[in-house]
């Protein structure tokens, strides 16, 4: 049974996979760089809230 389940990955896995193989090839585009690799997108600040967004 462990072989099954092995064979279907969760949604949280496979968000977990599409997340870190996001993260290496942004390392791989920026290297050499001085500043570190962000897959996420900061939070938008209270300066920004005049700005219409899709959100």
């Amino acid at each position: 049974m462990p072989a099954f389940k092995a064979d279907h990955a969760t949604d949280a896995e496979i968000e977990k996979r599409r997340l870190d193989e996001a993260l290496d090839e942004g390392l791989k585009e920026t290297f050499p760089g001085s500043d570190p690799v962000s897959v996420t997108q900061p939070a938008h600040s209270k300066a920004d809230l005049h700005i219409k967004r899709k959100d």
